[in-house]
C-alpha cells in the first residue's frame, strides 16, 4: 500500500510539473502561431498573391529563428541544469551570453532583409508580382528582427523560473495588438491608408517592440533574472564550450531541417501560385496544431534538465519514459485534429478551385506528418538535448531530409515534372522515415548526463 501511495504521488507530481510548464508554453506557442495565422487569414481575404508573397518573405525570419533557436536551446539546456543545481549566478551569466549571441544574429539578418530584399525573394520565386510584394514587405518587417531574438531569451528564462504564464500573458497582448493593427493597416479602415501586405509588416514591428519592453519590465521584478553589467562582461571558455557542444549540433539539425523546410517553399514557389498559396496555408495549420507538442517538448527539456542538474538520474529516466508515452498520444491527437479541420479550413480563404483542391489534399496527408513530427519533437528536441545528446537530431535530419525527401522532390519538380501532390507528399515524408530509429536511440540513455561544472 505504501508503494502504491508513493507511485500515485510521483505520478501526481510529474503531471503537475508537466502541466504547469507544458500548458503555458503550448499556449504561448499557439498564440505566436495565431499571429502568423491571423496575418495569413487577413491577407488571404485580400489577394492570393499577398498571402503567397508574405509566406515566402517570412522564410527569412524562419531561417533567422533557426540560428537564434539553436543558441537559446543550447544555452537553455545549461540554464535548466544550473537552475536545478541552485547556481543563480551562472544562470544570469548564461542568460546574458545568449542575449548577446541572439542580438548579433538578429543584426545580420536585419541588414540582409533591409538591403537585399529583392535578391532574397528571387531565391524563392521567379514571379515578378510576388517578388515586388515580398521585397517591400521584407524591408519593413526586417526591423522586427532586432527585437524578436532577445524576446525569445527572456521567454526561456521565464519558463525556467517557473513563470511561464507571464510569457502567455505577453503573447495574448501581442496577438490582440497584432490583429487590431493588421485590421486597420491592411484594409485601410477608419481613414487609415490601406497598406496591404506592408500593413502586416508594420504591425509585426510594433508588437515585437511591445513584447520586448514588457519582458524587460517583468525581468526587474523581485527574484527574476535580468540583464546585469557584470554578467554581460562574464566569459568562461569552458562553460561556453559546454553550451556550444549542445548548440552547434542543434544548429546543424535546425539548419538542415529548416533549410530543407525553406526549400519546400522554393519548390512550391516554382510550381505556381496555387501550389504556393495552398502550401502556405497548410504550413500555418501545422503550426497551430503542433503547439501542444512543442510545449510538451520544452517542458520535457526543462524538467529533465533540472533533475539531471541535481544528479537525480533514476527520476530523470522515469520521467523520460513517461514523456515517450505522452509523445505518441500527443501525435495521435494532433493527427485526428488535422483530419477533422481539413474540410473546414478551405472556407476561410479566397482561393482558386485548383488551390482549394491542393489545400484539402495537403491537409489530409499532413495529418500523418504531424503525428511523426510530434513524436520526434518531444523526444529528440526535448529529452535528448536536456542531457547534452544533440547529435542524433542532426544525423536523422541529414539522412531523412537531404538524402531522401529533398533530392526526390527536386528531381520530381525540375526533371521529371511530377504532379504537385506527389512532390508535396515526398517532401512531407521526412519526419515519418525517422521514426523507426528513434526509440532504440533513446534506450541507449546517452542523454542521461549532468552538464554543470563547479567553480566556473
Amino acid at each position: 500500500m505504501v508503494g502504491t501511495g508513493n507511485e500515485k504521488r510521483r505520478k501526481k507530481d510529474f503531471y503537475h510539473e508537466l502541466l504547469t510548464l507544458a500548458i503555458p508554453i503550448g499556449l504561448q506557442n499557439l498564440l505566436v502561431a495565431l499571429v502568423g495565422a491571423s496575418d495569413a487569414l487577413m491577407l488571404g481575404r485580400l489577394t492570393q498573391d499577398a498571402v503567397s508573397a508574405v509566406s515566402l518573405a517570412n522564410q527569412i525570419a524562419f531561417i533567422m529563428n533557426l540560428f537564434i533557436g539553436a543558441v537559446v536551446s543550447g544555452g537553455g539546456a545549461l540554464i535548466a541544469q544550473y537552475w536545478g543545481k541552485g547556481d543563480r549566478q551562472m544562470v544570469k551569466n548564461l542568460f546574458c551570453t545568449i542575449v548577446k549571441y541572439a542580438f548579433f544574429i538578429s543584426i545580420i539578418f536585419f541588414a540582409a532583409a533591409l538591403f537585399f530584399s529583392k535578391q532574397l525573394m528571387r531565391i524563392y520565386t521567379n514571379d515578378s508580382e510576388l517578388i515586388r510584394i515580398g521585397a517591400s514587405y521584407l524591408r519593413v518587417v526586417s526591423f522586427s528582427y532586432l527585437f524578436s531574438g532577445i524576446t525569445q531569451c527572456y521567454f526561456l528564462v521565464m519558463k525556467v523560473e517557473g513563470n511561464a504564464t507571464k510569457s502567455v500573458i505577453i503573447s495574448v497582448a501581442t496577438l490582440i495588438a497584432d490583429m487590431t493593427i493588421d485590421f486597420f493597416l491592411i484594409y485601410g479602415i477608419a481613414g487609415v491608408p490601406a497598406l496591404g501586405a506592408n500593413g502586416s509588416a508594420y504591425s509585426t514591428v510594433v508588437v515585437e517592440i511591445i513584447a520586448l519592453i514588457w519582458c524587460i519590465v517583468e525581468s526587474y521584478r523581485p527574484k527574476s533574472i535580468h540583464l546585469e553589467r557584470q554578467s554581460m562582461k562574464w566569459f568562461s571558455s569552458i562553460v561556453i564550450k559546454d553550451m556550444f557542444r549542445i548548440a552547434l549540433p542543434m544548429l546543424a539539425s535546425s539548419l538542415a531541417w529548416g533549410l530543407g523546410f525553406s526549400m519546400h517553399s522554393l519548390i512550391m514557389g516554382h510550381l505556381g501560385t496555387d501550389a504556393t498559396a495552398a502550401a502556405s496555408i497548410t504550413s500555418v495549420a501545422q503550426e497551430l496544431i503542433t503547439c501542444v507538442c512543442k510545449g510538451i517538448s520544452s517542458g520535457a527539456g526543462i524538467i529533465t534538465g533540472k533533475l539531471l542538474g541535481k544528479n537525480m538520474f533514476d527520476k530523470a529516466k522515469e520521467y523520460g519514459e513517461k514523456f515517450c508515452h505522452i509523445s505518441f498520444w500527443t501525435g495521435g491527437i494532433h493527427m485526428g485534429l488535422l483530419c477533422v479541420l481539413s474540410p473546414i479550413v478551405t472556407h476561410f480563404f479566397v482561393l482558386s478551385d485548383n488551390a482549394k483542391y491542393y489545400l484539402t489534399t495537403m491537409l489530409i496527408f499532413s495529418s500523418f506528418y504531424v503525428f511523426a513530427y510530434s513524436v520526434n519533437t518531444i523526444i529528440v528536441c526535448g529529452i535528448f538535448p536536456s542531457g547534452g545528446d544533440a547529435k542524433y537530431d542532426a544525423i536523422s535530419v541529414f539522412y531523412a531530409t537531404w538524402c531522401f525527401s529533398l533530392p526526390f522532390a527536386l528531381l520530381g519538380t525540375f526533371v521529371f515534372h511530377w504532379s504537385v501532390m506527389a512532390i508535396y507528399i515526398i517532401m512531407m515524408a521526412d519526419e515519418i522515415v525517422k521514426l523507426p530509429w528513434l526509440y532504440p536511440r533513446y534506450k541507449k540513455f546517452l542523454w542521461l548526463n549532468n552538464l554543470t561544472r563547479e567553480n566556473e
